[in-house]
């Protein structure tokens, strides 16, 4: 292994951010002050590269202490933990909320994707950028899907610094707090890496030019963000399953969640034991909610059996798919529901360890997701005995930096471990040797929320909701051209238009898009399509991750087409040829034609559908294989360029 470090030295903040997470360093080797005995050995360096999974955490912690990532920072972070710095340069411009450049403590993130698009995002990313100028101390940078499309358009404020303040969450630090802040049940969590700080944040949306720039530059006029319960317009409606609790239930209470069903499902697991846990889920029909629509059961069943250990849980809540937002709102709602059933998953698979990789550009839902967890630990709920039951299981948190592809299972899997987020080939699949090489299950949060009222209300109950091929309650991410927009809950089979009356669509519907950017547009007479896996496949689109973006005829189409194209050449990371060349020549021929039609578009056409086929059979994973779906269906179904 060739380290070559350089010259550069780290400054104290940025030693101080690295030393926070890791414990101060033992040798010179590490950074320390050198002394005659260093000279004589060296150690410590397996323990180190034993680390290497820490290297997206040191990252954050310097990004979020100083703003961006020096050289002489990143050469501290790579000697504690004998990674090359070549290798950890990789990493750190791979994600795009990190910066190998200076620029200010103060970043403004404008999202510019579909749903902010069309609810006017370009012209306030002009208006913000026109206000905002370089000796404003701010960068404005426009970036992909921020997760609030129903409060669309929206931006996001990160200020880096070393003791950030939370706005907007004073309150729920003060709620169901039992043993106090950061309590711990004796026992548990001994040995715990150090932690990362979160960044000082605030959200803005719906967004103004003025609201913005006084966010961005007057930290105490941070607005406070609506509760949870205004994204989901069925709020207190009693015959929802999994969005029951939002809106009813304060999101910091663990009693509160309890006192509300919470934990009964965990209980029956134990009662009944791993075999019959896998066989309740895979009775009751239940697929995965992320779009792959693959059956959980078996998921489980097939990691549950692999002889090699240990085997570990990742929850993937890393949702960047334009227009997917359901997740956050779980987690900002209903956060120890995900936690109870991280455990029955963990529980079900053999799994003492799990992961919630947990996207960058959601910082409610992170604090949220934290205190959760620490409330379980300090009440027994996580840690050596979970219940009293003589099983131990822990959750970590990893959050993202902005990488559409982490969403991708075998990608998160090398984003946690300190690499670049880039798919694995398969086989061999994540069951058998997933994250550190070992059988790992993954699912999403919507996916793992739906164990608990398998359950608690039974394997035959939950089948007999929704379809014989697709079974129980699905959420759906309503945006755009819609009266109330958010997250709606329906059992499998209702159909498009009915899920659209209830989000009360405006006049002049000009097209529907089923899946976000990875899907494909449906006309305004296609309506009756019924959502549910089988159902859309057979109507020639897809439910994927259950975005369901309306557009109005107000809504020029050839720019959101043209924003999806730019949004998969942005996110592309490049390991094979037809994603990373692909995704360019399809940008290059919308570009080329959306000002034209009739024949003088129609090669670029022929071109565009040349290339989508290439990336179609021939990229190693879902990115490139889906990142023609939406504007072939534009052109197909709509007739976009006639």
């Amino acid at each position: 292994m060739d380290l070559h470090f350089g010259d550069s030295k780290p400054t104290d903040d940025e030693r101080a951010a690295v030393d926070a997470l890791l414990g101060p360093p033992e040798s010179s080797w590490e950074g320390a002050d050198r002394t005659d005995a260093d000279l004589r050995w060296a150690r410590g360096g397996r323990e180190a590269r034993d680390r290497r999974d820490l290297l997206l955490p040191g990252l954050h912690a310097l990004n979020d202490r100083v703003g961006w990532i020096s050289e002489g920072a990143l050469d501290y972070l790579c000697r504690r933990l004998t990674v090359p710095p070549a290798e950890a340069y990789g990493v750190a411009t791979f994600y795009a909320m990190f910066s190998v450049r200076p620029r200010p403590a103060t970043v403004l993130h404008v999202c510019t994707d579909l749903a902010c698009t069309a609810a006017g995002a370009p012209e306030l990313c002009a208006g913000v950028e026109a206000r905002l100028g370089p000796e404003s101390g701010v960068r404005v940078e426009r970036s992909p899907c921020l997760g609030l499309c129903e409060r669309a358009p929206a931006a996001l404020v990160i200020r880096a610094g070393e003791s950030p303040a939370r706005p907007g969450f004073e309150d729920e630090a003060r709620q169901g707090r039992s043993g106090g802040p950061g309590a711990a049940a004796p026992g548990v969590g001994k040995g715990r890496r150090g932690r990362e700080t979160l960044r000082a944040t605030a959200v803005c949306a719906p967004a103004t030019i003025d609201t913005t720039v006084r966010t961005a530059t007057a930290p105490e006029s941070t607005p406070a963000e609506p509760p949870p319960a205004t994204a989901v317009p069925q709020a207190g409606d009693p015959t929802l399953i999994l969005l029951k609790r939002i809106g009813t239930v304060a999101p910091a209470s663990l009693d509160d969640y309890r006192a509300h069903g919470g934990y009964t499902a965990l209980r029956r697991a134990f009662e009944l034991g791993p075999a019959a846990v896998i066989r309740e889920v895979t009775d009751s029909g239940l697929l995965g909610r992320g779009g792959a629509a693959f059956p959980t059961g078996r998921k489980w069943q097939a990691t549950a059996s692999q002889p090699d250990h240990p085997h570990y849980l990742v929850c993937n809540a890393d949702e960047s798919e334009p227009g997917t937002f359901k997740d956050r709102v779980l987690m900002e709602g209903d956060p120890y529901a995900l936690v109870e059933a991280m455990t029955i998953a963990a529980y079900a698979t053999g799994a003492h360890k799990g992961y919630l990789y947990l996207r960058g550009e959601y910082p409610r839902a992170t604090h949220r997701m934290r205190h959760a967890i620490e409330q379980a630990r300090a009440r027994g709920l996580l840690g050596d005995d979970v219940l009293g039951q003589g099983y131990a299981f822990d959750i970590e948190i990893r959050r993202g930096a902005g990488a559409y592809i982490c969403g991708e299972e075998t990608a998160l899997f090398n984003s946690i471990e300190g690499y670049r987020g880039e798919p694995r080939s398969k086989p061999p699949f994540p069951v058998e040797k997933g994250l550190f090489g070992k059988p790992t299950v993954e699912n999403n949060v919507e996916t793992l929320v739906n164990v608990l009222p398998i359950l608690t209300m039974g394997a035959p109950a939950y089948a007999a909701i929704g379809t014989r091929r697709s079974t129980g309650p699905k959420l759906y991410c309503v945006s755009g051209s819609v009266e109330r927009p958010g997250v709606y809950e329906l059992p499998f089979g209702a159909t498009l238009g009915e899920l659209l009356e209830l989000a009360g669509v405006r006049e002049g519907l000009r097209a529907v898009l089923l899946g976000g950017a990875a899907g494909g547009f449906v006309r305004p007479g296609e309506l009756d399509v019924p959502l549910t896996f089988e159902g859309t496949r057979e109507a020639g689109t897809t439910l994927g991750s259950g975005v369901v973006m309306a557009f109005d005829d107000t809504v020029p189409l050839p720019r959101l087409l043209l924003r999806i194209a730019e949004f998969f050449r942005d996110e592309s990371c490049g390991q094979c040829v037809p994603c990373r060349i692909g995704t360019v020549r399809q940008e290059e021929a919308l570009r080329r034609i959306a000002d034209r039609t009739g024949a003088a578009a129609a090669d670029d056409i022929a071109l565009l559908r040349e290339v989508g086929r290439a990336m179609r059979d021939a990229s190693i994973c879902g990115l490139g294989q889906t990142a023609w779906n939406a504007v072939e269906s534009a052109i197909d179904r709509l007739g976009a360029y006639e």
